[in-house]
């Protein structure tokens, strides 16, 4: 069972016309189990919820499952969906509906898909992505390629979390290490260089990245790239 209208799902961009639809967001998709929220006595569409599936068995029913539609349609389901206090008038406790409060998903082939659409599911298809956003954070930059950068805000869609772990950044930063993750390819979301890599200009340098300079008004002067030229876009990245 599909919740209540026909979506059009777009590969390398989520579901047309939904407000978390971005090429590089491994959450496009919201998708719950019907007999989950029917243990809440949760009505669809009550968690916000993009599409809601009936008769999957719940060990099935996980991160790395991919659910292929009669249309073609297919999505990888990435990982859970937090509980969060938008929710919490609903059930008793967060806590109680954790693992249940559906699973987020990125479209990889497109297709229509409507009320009553079948579907098939496959357990293990892909790798699951972690529940720890740390650890997202650190698969996401280990692939950032020489010669190119990404800043704050693409690294928080490319986590999938919400834009308030901006503040988080700078910590992750400071506990990873520079020798084995890319952090120098890391600007903030202006496009400056940051405080937390040392011998980032000349890193970026060696890799071929302009880094161009302006003065402040207390003669200082400010490191940043131009970000349309450098700008790390790869919206594959969870595709397979």
């Amino acid at each position: 069972m599909v919740e209540l209208k026909t979506l059009n799902l777009k590969v390398r961009h989520g579901i047309e016309g939904d407000i978390n639809a971005d090429p590089i967001s491994p959450r496009q998709v919201l998708i719950v189990r019907y007999e989950d929220i029917l243990d809440f006595s949760i009505k669809p569409g009550k968690l916000r919820e993009n599409i809601v599936v009936q008769g999957i068995q719940f060990n099935n029913f996980m991160p790395g499952s991919l659910l292929t539609f009669e249309s073609g349609a297919a999505i990888r389901l990435t990982f859970h969906c937090e509980p969060c206090k938008r929710i919490a008038h609903l059930v008793k406790s967060l806590k109680s509906i954790q693992g249940k409060r559906g699973i987020l998903g990125v479209v990889i082939k497109s297709g229509k898909i409507e009320v009553g659409s079948n579907f098939q599911v496959e357990a293990n298809k892909f790798p699951a992505l972690s529940e720890n956003p740390y650890e997202r954070f650190l698969n996401l930059i280990i692939k950032i390629p020489s010669g190119k950068v990404i800043t704050y805000k693409q690294i928080i869609k490319g986590m999938g979390v919400d834009n308030s772990y901006l503040r988080a950044i700078p910590t992750y930063l400071k506990k990873t290490s520079t020798a084995d993750y890319p952090v120098h390819r890391i600007l903030n979301s202006k496009g400056y260089l940051i405080t937390y890599v040392n011998q980032q200009k000349s890193k970026l340098e060696t890799e071929g990245v302009k880094v161009l300079s302006e003065a402040d008004l207390l003669s200082n002067f400010n490191n940043f790239v131009n970000i349309k030229d450098y700008l790390w876009q790869d919206d594959t990245i969870y595709l397979e």
